[in-house]
């Protein structure tokens, strides 16, 4: 289901512009980075300012074009590489809208995790703008699977914006690991500081071939997985302009400590994080991966994306809860409808605001017109689903005026009308309706939609006419 939640906070900036200095970990090139506040509804792109026209690229999963060695974006002539620690550091500080200006072709690298973009953020601070975030809840499991890399990735439904990550590269060193992050708020603490890492044969696979031009073994944690020589170590410490590296007794090189027994588990937590910020859409659902990867994890924000963007009607869907006591029960709506049995098709009201209302109808098989209409195939007529829409909607247009029972309302014109799907003996129909204008001289122009569940069944544009009965 995807909805906006009114009660949720509002979009979030940056307080003023910050400028980041630092070298790219795959091209080696310094690159000057400011990050810019930006107005509701701007998201976060990037715009390289070195380039004829200074192009920008949206942080968009449709414009990602390499999962090498990190994500990579473009479009519109704009390349911007490795730009998964910034987009995390940006999800976990809850900036929604900014311009990140760069004067080269990758994201600094820093320490190879989101910390210092966190730190510079918080030292700026944030500020809230005049504009809801709205959510989209993810309400059934989207799934991912690549056989060949033993990659499996699940979002579930959630409250939360929830994520577990587990890893397991056959390393007698790193071992199988998870790692968890049950709430946004901690990603700052618990998973911000967790760096990048690498095998030592990888490591040493790059730097043959110069494809780590800006590596330092400072900003990413090498596991060592296979026996070395002093030798080997001597010609590794050259390469980094070191006197000296060693093996710890963890299996890691002894440049750097570990900061969490489980911190490649939280780096690949952190990677999830800054990949699906490709989604687009801030979602809320449980995300479980195992063994994800850049390429994984793209393929999967480009699955949720789409799904949204089939779904994305339902954020309109109204919320039923048969707990809460109905805004309008039977009675009152009878004291108000001039409709009595068979034809009185609006069991309760459960919301009601001065542009829209919302009724609810439970469909049974002991309803009149199941008698004639496909006795042995029991369908609601599409007439007397409109007829219901209607009656909801007098329930809004005759509340304007201070005696109901003595006006009733007249369809003049239906248009755009659309059934989806059969109703059936079972069903609960949510009815919204909505005022597509003021009502003016007793003419009423609505939009309806019914839903059951999640799912639009029939929609119409309906124009009706109050007249005084009595």
């Amino acid at each position: 289901m995807m909805m906006e939640n009114t009660q949720l906070p509002n979009q979030q900036t940056l307080k003023s512009q910050v400028t980041i200095s630092g070298v790219g970990l795959h091209t080696g090139a310094h690159v000057n980075m400011t990050l810019k506040p930006a107005i509701a509804g701007f998201g976060i792109k990037f715009q390289r300012i070195d380039l004829p026209d200074q192009p920008v690229v949206k942080a968009d999963v449709d414009y990602v074009v390499d999962t090498a060695r990190g994500t990579t974006l473009e479009h519109n002539g704009a390349r911007v590489s490795t730009v998964e620690h910034l987009l995390a550091a940006l999800v976990g500080s809850g900036v929604d809208n900014v311009l990140v200006e760069l004067n080269g072709p990758e994201i600094p690298i820093m320490d190879g995790s989101s910390q210092p973009f966190i730190d510079i953020i918080e030292e700026i601070g944030v500020q809230p703008q005049d504009a809801k975030k709205i959510y989209y809840s993810i309400d059934t499991n989207i799934s991912y699977y690549d056989d060949e890399k033993k990659v499996e990735m699940v979002a579930l439904p959630s409250v939360d914006y929830r994520i577990t990550a587990l890893i397991d590269f056959n390393s007698q060193v790193l071992g199988t690991q998870h790692a968890n992050l049950k709430h946004m708020d901690d990603f700052k603490k618990e998973i911000a500081p967790c760096r990048t890492f690498c095998f030592l044969h990888e490591l040493e696979y790059l730097v043959a071939n110069n494809l780590i031009k800006g590596g330092d073994i400072n900003n990413a944690i090498v596991v060592v997985d296979k026996p070395m020589t002093e030798d080997e170590l001597d010609r590794l410490a050259k390469v980094f302009n070191r006197d000296k590296i060693g093996v710890q007794r963890e299996g890691i090189l002894n440049n750097i400590s570990l900061r969490f027994p489980n911190e490649p588990a939280r780096h690949k937590l952190l990677d999830i994080v800054g990949d699906l910020a490709l989604i687009g859409y801030p979602i809320k659902a449980h995300i479980i991966a195992n063994r994800p990867g850049h390429a994984s994890n793209v393929e999967f924000a480009k699955k949720i994306k789409a799904y949204i963007k089939k779904n994305k009607h339902a954020k309109d869907v109204p919320i039923y809860d048969p707990n809460q006591p109905a805004v309008f029960d039977i009675n009152r709506i009878a004291r108000t409808l001039p409709h009595r049995y068979p034809f009185l098709m609006v069991d309760k009201i459960i919301d009601l605001t001065d542009n829209m209302v919302v009724g609810i109808k439970n469909v049974t098989f002991n309803e009149y017109f199941f008698q004639g209409h496909f006795p042995n195939n029991p369908v609601m007529p599409g007439v007397l689903q409109i007829e219901a829409l209607s009656q909801v909607g007098g329930m809004l247009a005759l509340n304007t005026v201070p005696d109901p029972e003595n006006y009733d309302t007249y369809f003049l014109k239906i248009d755009n009308c659309k059934f989806k799907q059969k109703v059936l003996p079972g069903d609960t129909l949510v009815m919204k309706m909505e005022l597509l204008s003021p009502i003016r001289r007793g003419i009423v122009e609505m939009r309806g939609t019914i839903f059951i569940g999640n799912k639009v069944a029939t929609e119409a544009d309906l124009i009706a006419q109050i007249i005084k009965s009595r």
